[in-house]
């Protein structure tokens, strides 16, 4: 058995049926059981050993599905068995047993002794939880255990009372007290059932006062396997016919709104920056801004914040006084030049790669704390499992079929439960937050994964999927008598920009609703427009006339723009309306701006100019700067860009993962070499632990040479247990108990021939 498949011959250790593994094989273990990787081992000895660690041997258990813990669990009540047995106690189709044990052997949890398939030594303290996990709860079997049959006759001659006290005894995890039970006793002078037990051995005697079920007895009582359930039975899904076109309708919708508003809070942001906290979050203040910027939920709002964050499209530069804030990315403005497809699916891959926990915002913490969006604090290293297996296990939901209303998302965190039973119970919540996000991102709609969501689950490319179900993007809106627009879809983003500068948006939906005033208009002008300019882009704009009340409209913000001008003084302000200053000095809100009449047409302020500017304003006023040589100066406010951080995605770390399990290859075979002309004696730490456990998993006997506390230095025969947290528990040949030595006293470790 030299392949993770299994073979005909077994090995006389892990680390050598590792050994006679194909470079393929080895990488996969590697790239399986990343942990084993860093640092590269030296050789299979040490690999073997890692693999063997009480950790590393919990990260590979989480990785199995209910089925496969079942049956390694089998594999621990049989101790060492072939193949054929296993599949004979393993409850489940014999090739689903075969598929199982082929994983269990890849993944290095098993291995093939020439007496027979065995698990590691550490695989059973690992084995933690109940039927929920994959555990049947059964103690492994006795080595001198009799056949089942042998078994099956000694249950059936049982009292009545006495089955029902062995049966009890299984269902309470396999332990009873004695009680004044006399522990030998012939079969015919049993005057209890515990003593009817114990003179059957179907209870044997344990540690103090305890009765223990032995393994094989617990097999016997369930037929011959360690479960009465089927171990192969995965959960179904809950689901109920949609028509396509609406779930794909549904979900393009909403891939369109959400970078639609990933595009106007950063926009925002550009020119208003979000203060950032000490910590590096958001604060409430700002979230609770951008959501009414956006109209959206403050979970709603989080989730755009953190996607944009994770794309790389946001991050922190110092403002003006040096205090941190939020502002895009240059990645943005290469982002906004992209259509809407490329858009969506720069966003959903960085959520999907992300482990940011957003629907946690709004919500508090054990110490009882408010969750902040952005907070270090809030992240999860399962989200991205999480959500690859959500997207997963909808893909496999055929098209024209959905999540069923009530019953779906049950079904699901149910059916995730089974593929990886050993997950906090946090994981439905996760699976729940990772649909609602899906649905919000446009990954899905209708609780039906859409076509490009297919895509990106399966990490194909979803563009062109999802541009065929995007509205073509429009040129021309529609302007109306009552000074609105209506974009009866799509803009193109330079058309969409340009009329969000002149107009502001009343409505959004499948046609945009644009109203037109003043405020508007005076934001063209103060970026610099014209009004020849702005005539000719609503007139080239608009497939229906320009109404005469927008035309009236324009040329009365054009002829009111500029007539106040502000300059340089601390700030002064100069018009030739004479009583529009006077009525502006009087002015009951211009108290605190400090103004001052020192001609008729002139004023001066002691409130810096861009400050005035926004005052100013506010009080119904439209000024321009004027430079020191009289000439107007309009602009649009400067739009603040941060430096893009370094990709961090799934790609990167897969890329990083290849070239240490390559580099970790090739260590393995120099280090397989150099060790066959080292001495046999391990003298070096980290090859005493490797042969210690080598000694383990082989059940063998090994001459130690260790120092005592007085440094004293002698040999000891010894049979190691087990190695854990810097301790050796082995049984001392010499004192014939069982011992425990520190690791760091142990000088040299010489295999026993």
């Amino acid at each position: 058995m030299g392949s993770p498949a299994g073979g005909s011959a077994g090995h006389r250790s892990l680390a050598d049926q590792l050994r006679s593994w194909s470079d393929d094989e080895v990488s996969r273990l590697l790239a399986d059981r990343p942990d084993l990787t860093t640092p590269a081992p030296h050789d299979f000895s040490q690999l073997a050993s890692r693999a063997a660690v009480r950790s590393s041997l919990a990260r590979a258990l989480d990785s199995l599905t209910r089925g496969e813990l079942s049956v390694i669990d089998a594999l621990v009540v049989a101790g060492q068995t072939t193949d054929s047995e296993l599949i004979a106690m393993v409850r489940a189709e014999p090739s689903y047993v075969v598929s199982a044990l082929a994983r269990l052997r890849a993944l290095a949890l098993a291995w093939d002794s020439p007496e027979g398939l065995r698990p590691l030594s550490g695989v059973a303290d690992c084995l933690t939880g109940g039927p929920e996990t994959g555990r049947s709860g059964l103690r492994p079997r006795s080595a001198d255990a009799p056949p089942l049959d042998v078994l099956r006759t000694r249950i059936d001659e049982l009292s009545e009372p006495a089955r029902a006290m062995l049966e009890h005894v299984l269902e309470q995890g396999g332990e009873a007290t004695a009680g004044s039970a006399r522990r030998t006793v012939r079969p015919e002078d049993a005057a209890t059932p515990a003593e009817e037990l114990l003179s059957r051995a179907l209870l044997v005697p344990g540690r103090d006062d305890v009765l223990v079920l032995p393994g094989e007895v617990g097999v016997a009582l369930r037929d011959g396997c360690t479960t009465t359930e089927p171990v192969d039975a995965e959960p179904t899904l809950a689901t109920a016919e949609r028509p396509t076109r609406l779930t794909e309708g549904a979900a393009a919708g909403a891939a369109l709104e959400f970078c639609r508003r990933t595009e106007l809070l950063l926009e925002w942001w550009s020119t208003r920056p979000a203060a950032a906290l000490r910590t590096g979050g958001l604060g409430v203040r700002e979230l609770k801004a951008a959501s009414a910027h956006l109209q959206l939920s403050e979970v709603e709002t989080a989730l755009v914040v953190e996607t944009a964050h994770a794309a790389g499209l946001i991050a922190t530069r110092a403002d003006g006084d040096g205090n941190p804030v939020w502002v895009p990315t240059d990645a943005f403005d290469a982002w906004l030049a992209t259509d809407v497809a490329a858009r969506w699916v720069v966003l959903a891959r960085a959520w999907a790669a992300s482990a940011r926990l957003p629907s946690l915002v709004g919500g508090r913490g054990a110490d009882d704390k408010p969750w902040a969006a952005l907070g270090p604090e809030l992240a999860s290293a399962l989200m991205p499992e999480t959500r690859a297996m959500t997207l997963a296990a909808l893909g496999e939901v055929p098209p024209g079929h959905a999540l069923a209303s009530g019953t779906g998302l049950p079904s699901l965190v149910a059916l995730l439960a089974w593929r990886r039973p050993r997950r906090p119970r946090s994981r439905a919540d996760q699976v729940a937050w990772t649909v609602a996000e899906a649905a919000a991102i446009g990954v899905t709609g209708l609780d039906a994964l859409s076509p490009y969501g297919r895509a990106l689950a399966a990490g194909e490319d979803p563009v062109p999927l999802l541009a065929a179900l995007l509205p073509e993007p429009v040129d021309h809106v529609l302007i109306q008598a009552d000074l609105t627009a209506v974009a009866p879809g799509p803009l193109e983003p330079d058309v969409a920009r340009s009329l969000q500068l002149v107009a502001d948006v009343e409505s959004r939906g499948a046609a945009t609703v644009y109203r037109f005033s003043a405020s508007s208009l005076r934001r063209a002008l103060d970026a610099g427009w014209t009004a020849r300019e702005v005539h000719a882009f609503l007139a080239a704009v608009s497939r229906t006339p320009v109404p005469q009340p927008l035309t009236y409209l324009v040329d009365d913000a054009v002829r009111t723009f500029g007539q106040v001008r502000v300059g340089f003084a601390e700030a002064f302000v100069r018009s030739d309306d004479e009583a529009a200053l006077a009525a502006l000095v009087h002015h009951p809100k211009a108290a605190s701006l400090g103004l001052r009449l020192i001609a008729p047409t002139v004023l001066v302020s002691t409130t810096p100019v861009d400050l005035l500017l926004v005052r100013l304003r506010e009080l119904g006023v439209a000024p321009v700067v004027e430079g020191p040589d009289g000439t107007v100066r309009v602009g649009r406010p400067d739009e603040l860009r941060a430096r893009t951080p370094k990709p961090r995605g799934a790609g990167q770390q897969e890329a990083r993962l290849a070239v240490q399990v390559a580099a970790a290859v090739r260590a393995l075979r120099a280090g397989d070499q150099a060790a066959q002309v080292r001495p046999a004696a391990a003298v070096s730490p980290a090859g005493a632990l490797s042969a210690l456990r080598d000694a383990i998993e082989r059940r063998a006997a090994v001459v130690i040479g260790f120092t005592d506390n007085q440094g004293v230095v002698g040999e000891r025969v010894v049979e190691p247990l087990s190695v854990e947290g810097g301790q050796l528990t082995a049984h001392d040949r010499t004192a014939d108990d069982v011992r425990t030595f520190a690791v760091h006293r142990i000088s040299r470790v010489t295999p026993l021939p």
